[in-house]
């Protein structure tokens, strides 16, 4: 009973009931008849009269099935046409019903119902295809989580995973699904996060580490605080997004709309005046049935639908129509150093002794007991450094103030200590007899950070910390050219000498550094005025100005982030560089299917009406190749739905591309770039 109440509700309980009318109709007519010639063989006295009277009953009876299946398909299109003038707006339904109307008013059953129940079968495919490109929207929803295994009161207890409470320990053992955002406490296991992040690779998870919900426990057992819960987990803001963003419309979508709005009138005019001209009804009504606009209606949505769920599967999050438009159009990328191109976690490289008296330890003594005092990113390695020493700052320095563009000065036990550029030394009157500035450009040249170190007027060594370069930030430039990117340029608050040692490896186009926020702003609104459609890519917060100006913001590893989730124009989910260009290829494959789609639907009315003044188009051939038009356009879209891996595979790792220090990383986390950069002392 469920199962037959399921099936009236369905799509194609209409188009189905309809098409067993005109078979029926069909049937009668042919049952009859032969019934007839062969009662005319036995009896060949029949009178002629008595023949046409039986053949009058068999086409009246097959008029009535015909007429029958005509009222079950055209019923609900009538109503839609009603309730849309209704609110003064004249749509496809209304031609459909004119024709409709008109054809059973002159006695054209066969035509009638021929006509519904094709744009019965069409509205049924439609419904289904927009369903099936939304697949990924289901998916999605289908891996939350209905449970959790939480700790109460020392023992393991089964709720419900939207009755976890925030700072409850859940337990995720092996083949579990994590049903909340939360850091892990205890133990180690292998998590599959592919349905947040797009990634098929399972990622080691310990302790301090950060899990999503949704995502699968392949091995271990993990002990899980929640952070994050119900509608604030990753997986629920992914969902809401990517619902929001299938149902915002492209500037080309848009311009379809208004233009069928225009255009649906002035066929009935055409139609109307066709058939008055002419004197011939028929001709009338199969014009409103061939200028029909649904594969044009019908083009650009299913196309944006299935281009933000394929994304979507990937791991990117875009924001909606327009901005997947925009993306096909990026002709340049404005990359940040930090944490992009880099890991973005620094660390100690070099220790160079200038001063007679000093040594090793000593310089890193003095710069990490001034660094204590800074919230400079840079800071912590050259801390670390002295940690590992063995000279580890004690406390915190009297009194520390950073200069702007050039290092920091402080008190340290009753010294005056400078940690900067040759340009801190010139501010205090400090002479460089020691060579410093010539071992600060050498290892600004080899890609490092150098950062020279004073006490009391006396230069005593110079330190120097470096960014590893990610191994995929060459393949990343490769693969934006390939796809059409013309220009690829970085943005940094970091020294020339640096930026260009890390350009020249990654292969960057064109470099601009030494950069305060208001001057990453200022490069990118010169490429726009150059002509280009700029996408940024940033950490979202020193960046956030340029973010803002160019024409796509995209933020990286935005699967943490609850703010980059809602208002990046694209979210890389993961942290997976290749995903910039598989986003821009993807974004462009689905112009290219828009553009297709348009093309069909126009080519195809055009051959239509071609077709109906030269003879031989009638309403039901004008309506079947309308629905095969409509037809051609969702599978042409549908080819969005297949994953080309554009931009996705992973590179090999060359000798040359796995560092620019050959200094490994395995701490967690990134540093964003500093609002106030301290030029060739501490910059990003």
């Amino acid at each position: 009973m469920n199962a037959l109440r399921r099936w009236r509700y369905s799509n194609w309980f209409i188009p189905v009931a309809a098409g067993l009318l005109i078979l029926t109709s069909f049937g009668v007519e042919r049952l009859v008849a032969g019934a007839w010639n062969l009662e005319l063989t036995s009896q060949w006295w029949i009178d002629p009269g008595e023949h046409a009277h039986c053949s009058g009953h068999a086409f009246t009876l097959a008029n009535a099935f015909m007429l029958a299946a005509a009222v079950v398909a055209g019923y609900g299109i009538v109503i839609k046409a009603a309730r849309a003038l209704m609110v003064r707006f004249i749509s496809i339904d209304l031609l459909v019903s004119i024709a409709a109307i008109g054809a059973v008013l002159i006695g054209n059953f066969w035509e009638a119902a021929a006509v519904t129940s094709l744009f019965a079968i069409g509205h049924a495919l439609e419904a289904g295809t927009m369903n099936k490109t939304r697949s990924a929207l289901a998916e999605l929803v289908a891996v939350a989580p209905d449970s959790a295994v939480v700790m109460r009161d020392g023992e393991q207890v089964e709720v419900a995973a939207h009755d976890v409470r925030m700072g409850d320990v859940v337990l995720v053992k092996n083949g579990a699904k994590v049903p909340v955002d939360g850091q892990v406490i205890a133990g180690t296991g292998s998590v599959d996060e592919a349905s947040i992040t797009g990634e098929s690779i399972p990622v080691e998870k310990t302790t301090a580490d950060h899990v999503f919900a949704g995502s699968i426990s392949r091995s271990g057992f993990l002990q899980v605080m929640a952070t994050g819960i119900g509608a604030d987990t990753t997986l629920a803001r992914i969902i809401h997004r990517v619902e929001e963003a299938q149902d915002a419309k492209a500037k080309t979508q848009a311009f379809i709309d208004r233009f069928s709005k225009r255009y649906t009138p002035a066929v009935m005019v055409f139609a109307f005046a066709a058939g008055l001209i002419s004197g011939d009804v028929v001709l009338g009504l199969t014009l409103l049935v061939i200028g029909c606009p649904g594969a044009l209606v019908i083009s650009i949505p299913v196309a944006i639908v299935s281009g933000i769920g394929r994304s979507a599967r990937n791991g990117i999050l875009v924001k909606g129509g327009e901005y997947l438009e925009t993306s096909a159009k990026i002709s340049a990328v404005a990359v940040d150093k930090t944490g992009t191109l880099t890991e973005g976690r620094p660390e100690l490289t070099d220790v160079v002794v200038l001063g007679p008296a000093a040594d090793r330890r000593g310089v890193l003594r003095w710069a990490a007991a001034v660094e204590a005092g800074s919230e400079h990113p840079l800071a912590r390695p050259i801390i670390d450094g002295a940690r590992a020493a063995g000279v580890a700052p004690d406390g915190v320095p009297g009194s520390v103030t950073p200069v702007i563009g050039r290092g920091i000065e402080g008190d340290v036990d009753g010294h005056h200590v400078l940690v900067g550029n040759a340009q801190l030394l010139e501010k205090y009157g400090i002479t460089d007899d020691a060579g410093s500035t010539t071992a600060a450009g050498e290892l600004a040249e080899a890609g490092k950070t150098p950062m020279i170190v004073a006490v009391d007027g006396q230069v005593i060594g110079v330190i120097a910390v470096a960014d590893t370069i990610r191994e995929d930030a060459p393949e990343m430039v490769q693969r934006l050219h390939a796809n059409g990117v013309q220009k690829v340029v970085m943005l940094t608050g970091d020294t020339q000498p640096v930026a260009e040692a890390i350009g020249q490896k990654v292969g960057i186009d064109a470099i601009h550094a030494s950069l305060l926020p208001e001057d990453k702003l200022d490069a990118v609104a010169g490429l726009q005025r150059e002509g280009h459609t700029v996408a940024m890519v940033g950490d979202g917060v020193n960046d956030a100005p340029a973010l803002a100006t160019a024409d796509i913001g995209v933020a990286m590893g935005a699967a943490g982030s609850a703010v980059a989730v809602e208002t990046a124009d694209i979210a890389l989910m993961g942290d997976n560089l290749l995903k910039l260009p598989e986003a821009i290829g993807l974004a462009k494959r689905t112009a290219r299917v828009m553009r297709q789609n348009i093309a069909i639907a126009l080519i195809t009315v055009i051959l239509l009406l071609a077709g109906v003044f030269a003879g031989g188009v009638t309403m039901a051939v004008g309506m079947l190749v309308h629905e095969g038009s409509v037809l051609i356009v969702i599978l042409n879209a549908m080819r969005l739905l297949r994953n080309t891996h554009d931009g996705t595979a992973a590179p090999a790792q060359r000798p040359d591309q796995a560092g620019l220090t050959g200094h490994g990383s395995t701490a967690s986390g990134a540093d964003a770039e500093p609002a106030q950069t301290r030029t060739s002392g501490h910059s990003a």
